[in-house]
């Protein structure tokens, strides 16, 4: 569970290091909630349209709300992100970690 958690933030990081970096870039990061699917098993306690709704929203809507950029959001509202997914030198350290192993530099 706590590599799957660990994922998950570095996805968010990078996300916002995007953003970040990349003004003209659209870069979000999303939690689906915990959906009843293969991975998530039938006890799985959300809804799974609310699950890509979001995503399904942000990737074609011109809604000004969805044309952001560097937000993390759930069920189509912004949420605070964990505190490091926000930090610049977080989430520089993690580029360049990425980098190191990948052999490509973002930026």
């Amino acid at each position: 569970m706590q590599a799957y958690a660990e994922s998950k933030l570095y996805v968010t990081v990078l996300a916002l290091a995007l953003a970040r970096v990349w003004p003209d870039v659209l870069a979000n990061a999303v939690d689906p909630g915990w959906v009843p699917t293969k991975m998530g098993g039938p006890a799985a306690t959300g809804d799974l349209e609310q699950g890509y709704r979001t995503q399904t929203w942000l990737a074609v809507s011109t809604d000004a709300a969805a044309t952001v950029s560097g937000a993390y959001w759930y069920h189509r509202r912004r949420q605070p992100p964990a505190p490091a997914a926000s930090d610049p030198a977080f989430q520089d350290q993690l580029i360049g970690r990425l980098a190191t192993l990948t052999g490509v530099a973002l930026f």
